[in-house]
């Protein structure tokens, strides 16, 4: 893999796998995991649960913690693996995932496999209800953004392993 690459940010919607395949990729690479969940505030959380989309003006705080999270990593000697929506460029933009040293890594699958994975799932606040309007707000990476762009058709490892394939074979 290219030295340059010290960032890798895996969006997607909610339940495609990106925090599974984050660690899974993370581990593979021998890099820090975050989840970008884990830095919401607890407002935008207990609205999640309830069902509410969250404005712009709610996630941009949220947004800048990860694009500081982003910029200690570079500024550091490891890397990290984040977990992260991202679902629109603008989001993408605000957190730098343009800058040198950050790659994307967009999972892409069938809604209704991503709904049956979310109906599954017992310990997220993310309730399956906000899928279809995630799946609205979704804007695909542009080739610009350079996307390694990867199918949830495998297990996670197997997809991390995809992920590393492709890193090593693109510039960072």
């Amino acid at each position: 893999m290219n030295v340059a690459t010290r960032v890798v940010v895996v969006m997607g919607v909610s339940g495609i796998g990106k925090t599974v395949v984050g660690r899974a990729l993370a581990d593979r690479l021998g890099w820090a995991f975050e989840d970008a969940d884990h830095f919401h505030p607890a407002a935008n959380v207990e609205r999640m649960s309830r069902g509410i989309a969250l404005t712009d003006t709610e996630r941009w705080p949220w947004l800048d913690s990860l694009a500081d999270l982003i910029t200690a990593t570079l500024a550091g000697d490891g890397g990290l693996v984040l977990a992260c929506s991202a679902l629109a460029r603008r989001y993408r933009d605000r957190m730098g995932v343009g800058r040198l040293g950050v790659r994307l890594v967009s999972l892409d699958g069938p809604p209704e496999l991503i709904r049956a994975r979310i109906e599954a799932r017992r310990d997220h606040f993310m309730p399956a209800a906000l899928l279809d309007s995630q799946l609205a707000a979704l804007e695909h990476p542009t080739p610009e953004e350079r996307p390694i762009v990867v199918g949830i058709d495998a297990t996670p490892e197997e997809i991390a392993s995809r992920i590393v394939t492709a890193l090593e074979h693109t510039d960072g």
